[in-house]
């Protein structure tokens, strides 16, 4: 009699919406060395020689540091759990996520559109489209199909809207819809200006998701 095989792991599906090329990771480490030269130089002017040096290393080596784990950033969802991985992990599983936000960051003219999930004290933000001008990018077609489906089968009633709000996404897409008529991107075009980071109210998002075609 043969043992049962154990059960395979759900396929790893990335949420990674950012493209980290090694071209950009070098102009990004190359700016920190600009930018910690030249803090030093102006400390270095008022205070000494050795005091701008250490204000040099300092300052390129924190931003070359937060560089480095940005780039190394990895979120996938497995199953019904997101898992995000820096130097540790975290991981928060959709089916009893205690919190689902919808997050607009407004950076240099580029407007990313996050959800984001929480529960026992562990928050991730999955950047789900960023948006500059009438185009941008978006998460594919499967991450958001597996996303918009472990949400539908939340217990968190949140989910549900949320779910419905990712298959309109693809359906617009899938009508070769531009990307101002799809439903991140209008809802990313409605919030208020000025605002690094701001949260869209639930009650919102649930009277735009009842409102899409």
């Amino acid at each position: 009699m043969t043992d049962p095989q154990p059960p395979a792991e759900p396929e790893r599906i990335p949420l990674t919406l950012a493209d980290p090329s090694r071209r950009r990771g070098c102009v990004t480490v190359a700016v920190a060395l600009l930018f910690g030269a030249a803090v030093g130089g102006v400390v270095g002017l008022i205070f000494g020689q050795t005091p701008g040096l250490v204000t040099a290393a300092v300052v390129a080596g924190t931003l070359a540091l937060l560089t480095w784990m940005t780039a190394r950033r990895r979120i996938w969802l497995q199953g019904t759990r997101v898992v995000a991985e820096t130097i540790g992990s975290k991981i928060v599983d959709l089916r009893v996520v205690e919190r689902l936000d919808l997050l607009v960051t407004d950076v240099r003219g580029v407007r990313t559109v996050g959800l984001l999930v929480g529960a026992k004290g562990k928050s991730i933000n999955i950047a789900l489209a960023a948006y500059s001008g009438t185009g941008g990018r978006e998460l594919g077609i499967l991450a958001l199909r597996r996303l918009a489906d472990a949400l539908a089968g939340s217990e968190n009633t949140s989910g549900l809207v949320f779910s419905q709000l990712l298959v309109a996404q693809l359906r617009a897409e899938a009508r070769g819809e531009a990307a101002p008529e799809r439903p991140l991107f209008q809802l990313a075009s409605v919030a208020p200006q000025g605002k690094l980071a701001q949260r869209l109210r639930t009650e919102a998002i649930t009277k735009f998701v009842a409102n899409l075609p």
